[in-house]
């Protein structure tokens, strides 16, 4: 018999077989319905007692955060293949006792059953139960996922459109080189202007060119 030949009879899952996890920490993962690897385990060795059966070593609860208790099945599972019971196949699967919610506190009653169903699945795997959808990617609900490394940027300095821009503020001081203004003159010009105490920079943008037109002398009020 090839080594390959139950890997190669139950690695794909059918499609009416197979959901795509929406939501939480798997969302767009793949969750396999249970009852198609019972139904495989009974096609390629006969009926659960029979042709295979798993036993339960261990059980137990582990706390975790917040409250949280998590179920916890150790099994082993065996199949008959030419007459002749294989070693155990070990898994170990899990499920929520109490998880937290948005509400709350949740206990659930079917924690063990749903724990031992997940044991199954990883004994199974370890046959090539579904390996296609596990190699997908080459990702499954035990990988980490990276978190890239946060970038400190700045935003971007921006400009209120209702004053005057930088680039007129600039234009405003090569006037005043041009025109032998002072600082203290530009300032006394601005005061007559009305904008006594304000800075240049929150003078509003539509006062620019009458400022160039004082400091040029059109039409400037007063000696400089």
């Amino acid at each position: 018999m090839s080594n390959l030949r139950i890997w190669e009879d139950v690695r794909t899952v059918p499609e009416t077989a197979k959901k795509r996890i929406t939501a939480g920490r798997l969302k767009d993962f793949t969750d396999i319905n249970p009852m198609w690897r019972i139904k495989k385990l009974t096609e390629l060795f006969g009926p659960c007692g029979v042709g295979w059966y798993y036993d339960i070593t261990d059980k137990r609860k582990v706390e975790g955060a917040d409250g949280q208790i998590v179920a916890i099945v150790d099994i082993n599972l065996f199949v008959k293949i030419d007459g002749e019971w294989s070693k155990p196949i070990a898994g170990t699967g899990g499920s929520m006792l109490v998880a937290k919610e948005r509400t709350g506190l949740h206990t659930s009653d079917e924690c063990f059953k749903m724990a031992l169903t997940d044991a199954i699945s990883v004994s199974c795997k370890a046959l090539g139960f579904g390996a296609d959808v596990y190699w997908e990617k080459d990702s499954n609900k035990y990988d980490i996922p990276e978190t890239p490394a946060k970038t400190e940027t700045k935003p971007a300095k921006t400009e209120r459109p209702d004053v005057l821009t930088g680039v007129q503020r600039n234009q405003i001081a090569n006037a005043c080189k041009e025109n032998n203004v002072s600082g203290d003159q530009l300032r006394e010009l601005l005061d007559n202007m009305g904008y006594a105490d304000i800075k240049l920079s929150e003078i509003p943008s539509t006062e620019f060119q009458r400022i160039i037109e004082q400091i040029s002398g059109v039409a400037l009020p007063f000696n400089l």
